[in-house]
């Protein structure tokens, strides 16, 4: 049974800075030393006045195709609500990957610290970005999954830099190259795009939702158009692969390798595509009235009169202000283009509710036509102010120090490990849903499920440091007792709210430490067992800072978002005010103005502080693994 499949999130990525035409021959070079006799006939033609190369002028590749893919992804789930593990599908698009084997996606994911999750590689020309993102939407619209990556990326400028050319017979005949392959030099660039399908909707933002998509190729008709490995024979068919020569140099020498275009084929692509789009029309997937915006992935102005004079002809007007690309200020970046295109229509342009998207990439490879309908949905909470936002103010909790220079140079220390601990917080998966409103009641609970074992062990650490105390230190002693006695009283309440948010108490009693939660009982039982372990002070001051600055923040926003009432975030509400009395931080406050502090115990304090700010992170990324 389908299901409907939404794009939430495009990242790209571009690499390098734009370079106009007067710069292209810096980067590629020039063929035996001389400028390109086509170049300013093909630039005029295609239209294109920027570019981007992964490419130095000292011809050196600054990127991968897969690094590139990698960083848009990146991007893609930087603009998302949703955290890399919680991918469960990547499906990848090239011409050409950095290896012939492995697959594409295998490389990309390789690089990508994405979970383990199904992938797919797809390698053809233009039309491979479809094709990725084809099967990413089948994937999440048959319920297979529920969060896919679809991604694709070209690094063209590596197949027409100079040096590449350097021993090859054509070249050393001619003197510069066959026009087969020039005319290419001045036509593609880098780049990669990404994607992130989910089977709902963006809550707080614009998603595009995927009504259908459809390819089909042509191969039967015609010979290869674009394509590398082989040189054609002279009727124009296929001759040997690459790979049946006698060794790689001489395919190399042959110029076999080398990317072509067979000028006298590629015409046929517009008709083709005119002829596919009047049949979605004729089968009622598209009427052009009601169309919004239609992106069009053509590889050069050359091509964009035809097809109109083809959809004229045939009673189809789709008037300018409704064509959207942006080949002339990113070039033409093969599979990536609908990508990197959909990403600038989508947050770059006043897109309203409704909008009907139709999407076309055709391919001269060996002739493939694609079309993508895409509808524009609003989010339903676009204009919803949440109760926490990333960009809050980060306040380590205030410590006085009564002018003594050991306590000062100690609490800065500590400050700038707060600083560094609540920003790592804000990254954490499950917080992160709190700070952008997803978090539902089931997430909240599994929360306070995680947080208990953490909680109860408290009290017992506390009390077992109370006890390596030796008696001259009797106050810090008593101190460390009530202080176990209060976390006791802690657990209680959080139990409490967890069965008021429907868990029960059998579950809750049976069970495990989560990976994160074992580490840091560990640490802290460890620390407690030594004599005068003073040094846990930095732990109080991580934990008990936690319920002093940010635990109230959480219940708050916790409560607004999923409605609950008070004793159901109590847990965390309670803190706030209990963390900055008497009863917990004030304690933390007397110990480190003691006497017994000396430069040698602070430096202690300190790393203990870093540990358990590192092992508290850990527990809270690491809910649900047992």
């Amino acid at each position: 049974m389908s299901r409907p499949v939404y794009i939430n999130a495009i990242g790209k990525f571009l690499p390098g800075n734009p370079i106009d035409n007067d710069e292209m021959e810096n980067y590629l070079g020039m063929i035996n030393g001389k400028p390109s006799r086509s170049k300013s006939r093909m630039l005029a033609q295609n239209g294109i006045k920027n570019r981007y190369y992964a490419l130095g002028k000292d011809q050196e590749t600054t990127e991968s195709v897969a690094g590139m893919a990698v960083k848009a992804i990146n991007e893609c789930l930087q603009k998302s609500t949703i955290d890399k593990e919680a991918i469960q599908f990547l499906s990848a698009a090239t011409t050409q990957g950095d290896l012939p084997i492995p697959g594409f996606a295998s490389m990309v994911h390789g690089e990508s610290e994405l979970p383990i999750c199904g992938i797919a590689s797809h390698q053809s020309v233009c039309a491979a970005g479809m094709m990725a993102i084809k099967n990413a939407f089948m994937h999440v619209g048959s319920g297979e999954v529920d969060n896919a990556v679809a991604c694709a990326g070209e690094l063209a400028s590596r197949m027409f830099k100079a040096q590449r050319f350097e021993n090859q017979d054509l070249v050393s005949e001619k003197g510069s190259l066959p026009l087969e392959t020039d005319f290419l030099r001045w036509m593609l660039s880098d780049g990669a795009g990404a994607f992130l399908l989910q089977d709902k909707p963006k809550k707080d933002a614009f998603s595009l939702k995927m009504e259908w998509i459809e390819l089909k190729s042509h191969a039967t008709l015609f010979e290869p158009c674009m394509y590398a490995g082989m040189n054609k024979n002279d009727e124009g068919g296929q001759g040997k692969s690459w790979i049946d020569y006698k060794n790689f140099t001489a395919a190399d020498k042959a110029g076999a390798i080398n990317l072509k275009q067979d000028i006298r084929l590629v015409n046929n692509i517009v008709g083709l595509g005119v002829q596919h789009f009047f049949q979605l029309i004729d089968e009622g997937k598209v009427d052009p009235k009601n169309l919004d915006w239609f992106l069009c992935h053509y590889s050069s102005e050359y091509f964009k009169q035809p097809i109109l004079d083809l959809l004229q002809k045939g009673g189809v007007e789709i008037p300018e202000e409704k064509w959207f690309t942006n080949l002339h200020t990113k070039g033409n970046t093969g599979s990536a283009s609908i990508f990197i295109m959909l990403e600038e229509l989508l947050y770059n342009k006043d897109l309203k509710d409704g909008q009907k998207i139709l999407c076309m990439v055709p391919e001269s490879g060996r002739f493939i036509t694609s079309f993508m309908m895409l509808t524009v949905v609003e989010g339903t909470s676009a204009k919803k102010e949440l109760p926490l936002m990333y960009e809050d103010e980060i306040l380590a909790p205030s410590i006085s120090t009564q002018g003594k220079p050991i306590q000062e140079g100690l609490v800065r220390g500590l400050t700038s490990v707060w600083v560094d601990f609540e920003n790592d917080l804000r990254r954490v998966p499950i917080i992160k849903k709190i700070y952008n409103g997803t978090i539902t009641l089931e997430e909240y609970r599994l929360l306070l499920f995680n947080l208990r074992h953490q909680v109860v062990d408290g009290s017992q650490w506390i009390a077992r440091a109370a006890s390596n105390v030796s008696m001259e230190y009797f106050d810090v002693r008593s101190s460390f007792i009530s202080h176990s006695r209060d976390e006791h009283r802690d657990y209680q309440m959080l139990e409490k709210n967890y069965i008021n948010c429907g868990g029960s108490k059998e579950e809750l009693y049976s069970g495990e430490k989560n990976i994160g939660s074992e580490a840091l009982s560990a640490f802290m039982f460890h620390t407690a067992s030594k004599p005068n372990p003073f040094d846990l002070l930095g732990a109080m001051f991580i934990i008990e800072g936690l319920g002093n600055r940010i635990a109230g923040k959480w219940g708050r926003a916790v409560q607004q978002l999923l409605h609950l009432n008070d004793d159901q975030v109590s847990f965390f509400t309670y803190h706030e005010i209990s963390d900055s009395n008497e009863n917990h931080f004030e304690r933390f406050e007397n110990a480190i103005n003691s006497d017994a502090l000396t430069q040698e115990l602070a430096n202690k304090i300190l790393k203990t502080a870093k540990v358990v700010a590192k092992l508290y992170r850990m527990q809270l990324k690491e809910i649900g693994n047992y």
